[in-house]
């Protein structure tokens, strides 16, 4: 009879997609499923009576093992994420969860371990990531797709780039990127800060100097475009540079060439110029602010970065890196954020852009000890301005209609009400776009709509 029952017990474990696994008071195994005979490759034959490290040789094993801390805590171990080596040698992602086998009486006698194969889901979201990254740069905006799209071709030519975007929209990012798919990437790449420069020193710290150029010139120097030669320099904050250093800096893109201070020796540049501006260059040139020749040979290639709030799309994509980057760098296991939290930085501004978030993800990693980041854990100004947000209603909390609501409103602000022209911007059709402001009950105040049109009418919508 027992024997029987015993048979029935296993037919039961058998027919469960999970592996399961349970082991004696000394961590031996007593039985195995036929899902984790198929997991770790191990037959059930090779596994009763051994060790379960043996089996598994998971990540966990020595020092956090979740068996272990069930059998000694008394408290059930949920979903932990690790890897394990088959048979095979292979690394298998799964997610294990562990409670401990008492008798009637109370009596442990063992635990028991289920455990879940992730390896499809980790293939997937290495797919998803590929689909949503360039190099080092996260998203699924489509401004920043139609981007990812241009950028081998911008990369391989080798013309002068521009890039424009606020503060803290990666900017050097994407100079970065276009570096290392371009023909030069085994060459330098070289950083300037134009904005952090004053004008008696950006001139030497570009072109370089020789010995007695100046009082403190006891030797020769070379300056930063020497040190790029073959390479790239990234010129940033380039709206900031003063009118009389503009006049030098076009004669180098101009002719590529240019003299170190206190040089009457003419130097080649074989160097590919980049340059980034959180201003608007075209509106500094209308106001004199910045010759418009030297605009014009930064201008071969634009590309123009939105801010965060307009690629709320991309936030969650944006948290999940930074997590996983903090947890590398500080040696922590934290899964994600609370729904709070999420809900608050899908709603937030950001004036600091994607940098703002992302010390905002780092600042959580000081103060959380817990698994999972809550609203307690955020910066205190990031705090007060939680407390005085409204909350979403029930239906609206998901990042993903969050992320479409505010797409919506901004692109509608961007056209001015004109909901064509915002529905091509989306590529949805007007009626798509029509339904999706009923959804989400998006409305715009009456400076938004053109004068002579009605309310609920505007020019070339076809409902």
């Amino acid at each position: 009879m027992k024997a029987k029952y015993s048979d029935f017990f296993q037919t039961i474990l058998d027919s469960v997609a999970d592996g399961i696994f349970t082991v004696d008071k000394n961590r031996r195994i007593t039985s195995f499923n036929r899902a984790a005979q198929r997991i770790t490759g191990f037959a059930r034959e090779e596994a009763i009576g051994k060790p379960c490290y043996e089996v598994f040789h998971a990540s966990i094993c020595q020092n956090a093992c979740a068996l272990e801390e069930a059998l000694k805590t008394g408290n059930e171990v949920i979903d932990r994420p690790l890897n394990i080596i088959n048979k095979e040698g292979k690394a298998v992602p799964i997610s294990v969860s562990a409670s401990v086998l008492s008798d009637g009486k109370g009596n442990v006698r063992g635990g028991v371990e289920t455990f879940r194969d992730l390896s499809a889901i980790e293939e997937l979201k290495k797919e998803i990531q590929k689909r949503y990254t360039f190099e080092d740069i996260v998203s699924k905006n489509r401004e920043i797709q139609k981007i990812f799209n241009m950028l081998p071709d911008v990369a391989e030519s080798d013309s002068t780039v521009l890039i424009e975007g606020p503060s803290g929209s990666g900017k050097e990012l994407f100079a970065r990127a276009i570096h290392n798919l371009s023909a030069r990437k085994e060459k330098p790449y070289v950083v300037v800060n134009c904005g952090a420069l004053p004008d008696n020193l950006i001139e030497s710290e570009l072109f370089g100097y020789v010995k007695g150029a100046f009082t403190d010139a006891h030797r020769d120097k070379q300056g930063r475009f020497a040190l790029a030669e073959g390479g790239t320099i990234f010129l940033d904050e380039i709206g900031d540079i003063s009118p009389l250093f503009q006049v030098k800096l076009l004669r180098i893109l101009q002719e590529k060439e240019y003299e170190p201070l206190g040089s009457t020796k003419t130097m080649k540049a074989d160097v590919r110029i980049m340059a980034a501006t959180n201003r608007n260059l075209a509106e500094q040139v209308r106001s004199g602010k910045f010759r418009q020749d030297l605009y014009y040979r930064f201008n071969i290639v634009r590309i123009e970065l939105p801010p965060l709030a307009r690629r709320r799309e991309d936030i969650p994509l944006l948290i999940e890196h930074f997590i996983s980057v903090f947890n590398l760098k500080r040696n922590k296991k934290i899964t994600g954020v609370s729904d709070n939290v999420m809900d608050f930085l899908m709603r937030y501004s950001f004036p600091g852009n994607i940098r703002e978030l992302e010390n905002i993800i780092e600042h959580a990693f000081v103060l959380c000890h817990e698994s999972v980041i809550e609203i307690k854990h955020l910066p205190s100004e990031i705090i007060e301005a939680f407390t005085g947000m409204r909350p979403l209603p029930k239906d609206d909390v998901s990042p993903l209609n969050v992320a479409e609501k505010t797409a919506i409103e901004e692109t509608l602000k961007k056209h001015s009400g004109m909901r064509a022209a915002a529905a091509r911007d989306l590529g949805i059709s007007t009626v798509t776009l029509w339904r999706k402001m009923k959804k989400f009950q998006i409305e715009f105040s009456s400076e938004l709509i053109p004068r002579g049109l009605p309310r609920g009418k505007r020019a070339n919508d076809k409902r």
